[in-house]
């Protein structure tokens, strides 16, 4: 079969990447060496995190905060089995969605392996070893990442279990070590931890979040401490013991010979993830790897040879979902002639606990590094009226503005809601706005985005008007 492109991969980049491709007249296909599609994202990462984060939000604040609320239950209990039930159900729905996209936009899916022969023939290899080629004009890597597991964790996926794992548990945890303070970690960790789960974070830099701003660090850090996690920051893990029952986790404090010992039912590995591209034939086809691993393209995300295009986890930058999404819309309407654009620096992060972390643009350390003159307007959530009516009052709008000309470099929450409130800082940095045009815009209130209104108020001459 000829096509005129072919998406290795059907995460978030290449379905969204194989969408845009058919949109635009091309006859395409898309390999996916799993049974279903949607890749980690959908199947066992950012789909079905989710789900566990709101039932697990939901049990929750009915232990904490119904009674103040003067909602009254007896006999609360968790049915984790439901719970993760109720999950697989969700990740299906969407599983089932993404075929109706590819049925609707006539893609064809083909199921198996693939890799390449040369440049513009691709070897399919199905589960039960047969193999068949096609051949595609222009072709787009889209294979994403795996967990990042150290041979000396000792991985079984069983007691030593990366985030895929996690997220079949069927039972509360006693207690959960988390080794890594990052996205991944503060999430899962979340999930139990609401659900009464000791957890104990060991995380080798200073602080968790250590991408994200400082300040979004330390609120996120203060509010998980009040769930009950326990932090050891500046240290690593040395040994992974898995034991009959649970494991051993040796961790040393980090300039120091001291170890100790943490024992624990589960030991959640989170310390990032590294791009799949194992086996892909790269190698007959003269495509560079950097020193990480990731496929070199250059600013069109074509890779070292020509017609063969790289997008998402496989290359540098930010493994989010939305970015590679952007990049597959990109590289589409590249090969269709057209013009498009992304701006890195305003593709936002999210971080899924409560209160969310969201962010975009600089933060105030890379503003200092660079020598930028810059000012900072902060808003707590605690004076907010909406956050007060719904009990959510842990969290702060920051919002960081060159000082010279008032436009805004940088947007950092902490907050109820604030996944969704950061694409308000989006757009009006997208069109480079200033803090004193979100100033005079108006937000209904009582509401949550007052926050980033009022810090905008905050930076332009320390005018905020409810602090």
């Amino acid at each position: 079969m000829k096509y005129d492109v072919t998406v290795i991969g059907s995460g978030p980049g290449g379905y969204v990447a194989a969408i845009r491709c058919a949109q635009l007249g091309m006859k395409t296909a898309i390999i996916e060496k799993e049974s279903t599609l949607g890749g980690t994202c959908l199947n066992v990462g950012c789909i079905p995190s989710k789900a566990l984060l709101d039932s697990s939000e939901h049990y929750h604040n009915a232990h904490k905060t119904f009674a103040e609320h003067g909602v009254m239950l007896e006999n609360l209990a968790v049915d984790m089995n439901q719970m993760i039930d109720r999950k697989a159900k969700v990740v299906d729905e969407n599983v089932k969605g993404i075929d109706f996209l590819m049925k609707k936009n006539k893609i064809d899916v083909i199921k198996g392996f693939g890799s390449f022969k040369n440049a513009n023939t691709i070897t399919v290899t199905t589960n039960d070893g047969s193999t068949s080629e096609i051949s595609s004009d222009k072709v787009i890597i889209a294979t994403g990442s795996v967990p990042n597991v150290p041979a000396s964790f000792n991985f079984d996926g069983k007691r030593v279990i990366s985030s895929t794992e996690a997220l079949e548990i069927r039972e509360i945890p006693k207690r959960m070590v988390v080794v890594g303070g990052g996205v991944i970690g503060m999430e899962l960790g979340s999930v139990f931890g609401r659900l009464g789960t000791e957890i104990e974070v060991v995380e080798y830099m200073e602080r968790i979040i250590p991408t994200m701003d400082k300040d979004c660090g330390k609120q996120l850090q203060r509010s998980l401490k009040g769930l009950g996690f326990k932090f050891h920051l500046k240290h690593m893990v040395n040994e992974v013991k898995p034991t009959k029952d649970g494991v051993k986790v040796v961790v040393q404090k980090r300039g120091s010979e001291d170890t100790f010992e943490i024992e624990a039912d589960y030991c959640l590995v989170s310390i990032g993830r590294k791009p799949f591209t194992d086996k892909l034939g790269l190698e007959n086809i003269g495509v560079k790897l950097d020193e990480r691993g990731r496929i070199e393209v250059n600013g069109h995300l074509e890779t070292t040879a020509a017609g063969v295009y790289a997008i998402g986890d496989v290359v540098k930058g930010a493994m989010l979902a939305h970015k590679a999404e952007e990049e597959g819309v990109f590289v589409a309407e590249k090969i269709a002639g057209q013009k498009p654009h992304i701006n890195y620096n305003l593709i936002p992060g999210v971080v899924y606990t409560w209160p969310e972390v969201a962010a975009v643009g600089a933060t105030e350390q890379e503003l200092k590094d660079a020598k930028v003159p810059y000012k900072v307007g902060k808003f707590p959530f605690k004076a907010l009226g909406r956050a007060r009516a719904s009990m959510d009052t842990d969290g702060m709008v920051k919002v960081l503005a060159h000082k010279e000309t008032d436009e805004i470099l940088g947007v950092h929450m902490v907050g109820a809601r604030t996944a969704d409130m950061i694409a308000e800082a989006v757009a009006v940095m997208e069109f480079r706005g200033s803090a004193e045009d979100v100033a005079r815009m108006s937000h209904a209130h009582p509401t949550y985005t007052e926050a980033f209104k009022e810090a905008a108020l905050a930076a332009t001459g320390d005018r905020a008007l409810h602090m």
